[in-house]
């Protein structure tokens, strides 16, 4: 098989496919007979191919995929007028401490944001897909170890959490991870609420005492 017929069955099938392919999978489309760094090669090719188009090829943690480029995003909206779910500023201040910090425990979360966290929070992050618990501290009561998932960092358009810029306050955090998501219009639904948050009793109450420190 040349290079040109070895780009369009690649292309058909990243078009076609409704989730990121990963390389292993790709190969499995040549019966292995091409190797991992051919395809690479010929996935760069096709970045080139589509370079001038609505529509990019990017890698992401999953695998490969093509999405639309963030600048189609303001015509695209028009066929799709609906808004994505909105996420309040301490929803997001607890992904970003997730993101930056894990694996951590709601303990850990709590004394950074110096708030008692909503568990509702994190199940809403949950059930989401973008964080998932990964094991238990050896301390006492074994707090749960809460971890990001791959599915956000497709979400977000990144192929790991590397490509976060270092950052150290959660509140620029939030802020980069809403940015992050609103730059990326292929599956991120991730938006932040611009309505100052109303107090409550818990998530603006001082945390009770950690019982992994006590």
């Amino acid at each position: 098989m040349n290079t040109a017929d070895a780009k369009r069955v690649l292309e058909t099938a990243l078009i076609c496919s409704q989730q990121p392919l990963p390389v292993r999978e790709l190969r499995v489309l040549f019966n292995d007979e091409l190797g991992a760094d051919t395809i690479k090669n010929l996935l760069v090719d096709l970045q080139d191919d589509w370079g001038q188009r609505g529509v990019e090829l990017v890698g992401v943690a999953s695998g490969w995929r093509f999405q639309s480029r963030p600048m189609m995003r303001e015509y695209l909206d028009r066929l799709h007028p609906e808004k994505p779910p909105k996420y309040t500023r301490a929803t997001l201040e607890t992904l970003a401490i997730i993101a930056y910090r894990q694996p951590v425990t709601r303990g850990d979360m709590e004394d950074i944001r110096g708030v008692t966290i909503n568990s509702l929070i994190i199940k809403q992050l949950e059930d989401r897909g973008w964080v998932e618990v990964i094991g238990h501290r050896e301390a006492p009561g074994r707090p749960a170890l809460f971890a990001t998932t791959r599915q956000f960092l497709d979400d977000l358009g990144l192929e790991s959490l590397d490509q976060l810029p270092l950052l150290t306050d959660p509140a620029q955090q939030a802020g980069l991870l809403a940015s992050l998501a609103s730059s990326d219009d292929a599956q991120s639904t991730l938006a932040i609420e611009a309505e100052a948050e109303t107090p409550t009793e818990t998530d603006d109450a001082p945390p009770p005492p950690n019982p992994e420190t006590a």
